[in-house]
């Protein structure tokens, strides 16, 4: 016999999570139910990101990333706060190590105060004073970027959505959704669930979720594998903020940097290498249909023909860990190939069209029971709450998200 709820939400992710929780805030009488085949939330791209909270630096001027990562930026802080959930306001340096890197980042600048960020230009001496051990020509110095622990936060989040008598029904596989006149019938693993109204929040699966929805869409999701490495505990201590280097504008992935942690330690990564396994978290995985789902989508080889050079530059990080080292020695010379020790990864969601174009913003779709989030990319984790409200304000009809 299947069960019945006012709403349900596919995926125990951060945006997922969110979503059912101001589904809850806005409904409080609501039953509402959120779906995920795996035992525990967060499991797959909030459990595996860097953990940055981000304040909307490289963003389009008046994009969703830009709108909903500045929002985010304060209720993520406040959440935390709230909940107890580990975390910090540390602040980011974006370092330019020649005069190419220096123009983009003067653009840059210009692009983060478009988005209102209050911004500290440093020339050599202001780096050197500020991080000893990093080297520039000149640095953005972003005061208001953080780290949290999102897992934690999901915890939360969870604990939360259960004590509104809301429900996590975990371990149940989506196998089929079906729209019908009154509702939407998602069928699982566990049995067949209705509810008037349906968000899905699929993350990794999300094309493919909506196509097994019936929802016409051209995009795909392109895999990319991020690799990490954690320093050891003895250098901890290396920077006292975010280290970046200056972005590529033309690509939506932001190099290799120095990253704090919510306990303590330090990492650096991530790569960009496109991956064959889109859940399977070990080098070079691959799984059958993943791949064969990536190398037949003629998004993917237009992508890759698009930016050789990077594809390239990426292949060898994955391959090598002094190519990697290198990328992060231009701003950090005193790391050393023993600091490369601890190996994790985690795995992007990138939407990318069939013309091979990178979807650079967030995207939904829907019907008139449903909205899905097709394109959720970082900073998708710091903006989890602005898109909520977007989704539950377009899935009860008030406003487009």
């Amino acid at each position: 016999m299947s069960r019945a709820f006012d709403f349900l939400v596919i995926g125990a992710g951060i945006v997922g999570l969110a979503t059912a929780a101001e589904l809850q805030r806005r409904n409080p009488r609501a039953r509402v139910a959120v779906i995920d085949k795996e035992a525990a939330v967060a499991q797959h791209q909030t459990g595996h990101n860097s953990g940055v909270i981000h304040a909307g630096v490289y963003y389009a001027p008046d994009s969703l990333k830009a709108r909903y990562c500045r929002a985010g930026l304060r209720a993520t802080f406040e959440f935390c706060a709230a909940h107890d959930v580990p975390h910090r306001r540390c602040g980011k340096l974006i370092v330019a190590t020649d005069a190419r890197d220096e123009a983009r980042l003067r653009d840059l600048a210009a692009r983060a105060a478009h988005n209102g960020l209050t911004l500290e230009w440093l020339d050599r001496a202001g780096i050197a004073a500020r991080e000893p051990r990093v080297r520039g020509v000149a640095a953005l110095y972003v005061a208001e970027t953080g780290i949290a622990d999102y897992p934690a936060l999901c915890a939360a989040l969870a604990n939360d959505i259960r004590a509104r008598d809301g429900e996590l029904l975990l371990g149940h596989e989506v196998l089929a959704i079906q729209e019908r006149a009154d509702e939407a019938v998602v069928e699982t693993s566990q049995g067949a669930l209705r509810g008037a109204r349906l968000v899905v929040c699929g993350g990794l699966q999300a094309d493919r979720l909506a196509r097994l929805a019936g929802l016409e869409t051209s995009l795909a999701i392109v895999p990319f594998r991020g690799d990490y490495f954690r320093l050891p505990a003895a250098r901890s201590a290396l920077v006292s903020t975010l280290i970046y280097p200056v972005p590529d504008p033309a690509l939506p992935f932001l190099g290799v940097h120095l990253t704090l942690t919510a306990d303590g330690g330090l990492t650096l990564g991530p790569s960009a290498m496109l991956a064959l396994a889109r859940e399977i978290y070990r080098p070079w995985a691959w799984q059958a249909r993943d791949a064969v789902d990536a190398l037949r989508y003629a998004g993917t080889w237009r992508l890759l023909a698009r930016y050789p050079r990077a594809g390239i530059a990426e292949l060898l990080h994955a391959a090598s860990r002094r190519a990697y080292l290198t990328a992060a020695r231009r701003y950090c010379p005193e790391l050393v190939l023993d600091d490369l020790a601890t190996w994790s990864c985690g795995i992007r969601a990138q939407a990318v069209s069939p013309a091979g174009e990178l979807i650079h913003d967030f995207a939904f779709a829907g019907t008139a029971r449903s909205v899905h989030v097709l394109n959720a990319p970082s900073p998708a984790a710091t903006a989890a709450f602005p898109i909520a409200e977007a989704v539950v304000t377009r899935l009860l009809g008030e406003a487009p998200a």
